[in-house]
């Protein structure tokens, strides 16, 4: 057992960076502990050609802007660069290759305890920021497929070098993923893409300025979960620049319904297509996987019930859900505003419960 800490942050991503920089301020003795070997590696493992659709002007964490041009949208790599450059400036203290199988209450009840397969950590508080899409979702109907049918799912797919050079390529997913790596596999190869249902799309530049700049004057980034207007937005998915139709028309990619079963080496779709492919790419998303949390906290379907990130268990907090108060919750340039609000509840239960252990003070 090691000392007890303050805070232990779970996920050392964009929302536990952004988390570690208020706790820094606030001088709390606090750790981080991320699954990845390396910070930023959940960005360096996406497709090779994956930029943001957000610019750099509105990509950086709390403390440090993004180093580029306000309008470049950075690649995957910049992102992963700039994660770790910035847990290095501010002297995060973030344990890489440490992925936690256990959060529970401590024995005492006033506080939680942190399980790894290197250690066991004590903790007043706890912050969950390890983002939903951690367990791939594939379809069950999948295992159908013929043996010599190449599939990935889309968090395993790197480029288009890695499907068969022979044959049509079948992206399943109408997502802003599965339209991405669409078009891409379409330069070189005869694509369908599977589209389960139409999505709203939104130019990614609009009268000279990106999207996202509009989005923020009008005021929709700061739009509620629980407003009547978020409660409708927050249950779909937007496309933002590409959409089906049009890398259909510019690209030449295929274009199928709701793929719902499998036989040898084709698939059979909603609209009544077949589609025989030599490979598929399954741009299906993932699902939620907070198995390790052994607290009543989530619903029947393994999801956090919270407001605002705050759970019914005292001192337990989750950040960088999707939607989690506003739509820009899970991105990059958003999060540090829920971070700032968790680190406001952090230091008021911080002051009805002082830790037995004095806090030292940590330079920023």
């Amino acid at each position: 057992m090691e000392k007890r800490y303050d805070v232990v942050v779970i996920g050392g991503g964009q929302a536990g960076l952004a988390m570690g920089w208020h706790l820094a301020r606030q001088g709390r003795d606090f750790l981080v502990l991320d699954a990845s070997p390396r910070i930023g590696d959940a960005w360096r493992t996406r497709w090779d050609s994956l930029t943001l659709f957000t610019p750099a002007r509105y990509s950086g964490l709390p403390g440090m802007a993004f180093p580029a041009e306000p309008d470049h949208l950075p690649r995957k790599d910049e992102v992963a660069d700039y994660l770790e450059h910035y847990a290095h400036r501010f002297g995060l203290p973030v344990r890489s290759g440490e992925p936690v199988l256990a959060l529970r209450r401590a024995p005492d009840g006033a506080g939680f305890v942190v399980e790894t397969a290197r250690a066991r950590y004590e903790a007043d508080q706890v912050v969950v920021a390890t983002g939903p899409f951690r367990k791939p979702l594939v379809p069950s109907f999948a295992a159908d497929l013929a043996p010599e049918v190449v599939q990935l799912h889309g968090s395993e797919y790197r480029s288009a070098a890695q499907l068969p050079p022979g044959g049509d390529v079948l992206v399943v997913g109408g997502g802003n993923s599965g339209v991405q790596i669409a078009a891409e596999v379409a330069a070189a190869r005869r694509t369908w893409l599977s589209v389960g249902e139409k999505l709203v799309r939104i130019p990614e530049r609009f009268l000279g300025r990106s999207v996202f700049w509009w989005l923020e004057k009008a005021g929709v980034m700061n739009v509620t979960v629980g407003s009547r207007l978020g409660r409708r937005a927050s249950e779909r998915e937007m496309l933002i620049g590409q959409s089906p139709e049009l890398i259909a028309r510019d690209l030449g990619v295929r274009l199928a319904g709701r793929a719902e079963r499998a036989s040898g080496g084709r698939i059979h779709t909603a609209d009544g297509k077949t589609v025989e492919a030599a490979a598929v790419v399954w741009a299906t998303g993932f699902r939620a996987d907070f198995g390790f949390v052994e607290l009543p906290v989530l619903d029947g379907r393994g999801r956090p019930v919270h407001v605002r990130g705050v759970t019914a268990e005292a001192g337990l907090y989750f950040l960088g859900l999707p939607w989690q108060h506003t739509r820009g919750s899970a991105l990059i340039g958003w999060v540090g505003r829920d971070a700032a609000y968790l680190a406001d509840r952090i230091a008021e239960r911080a002051r009805k419960h002082p830790s037995p252990s004095p806090v030292p003070t940590v330079i920023a």
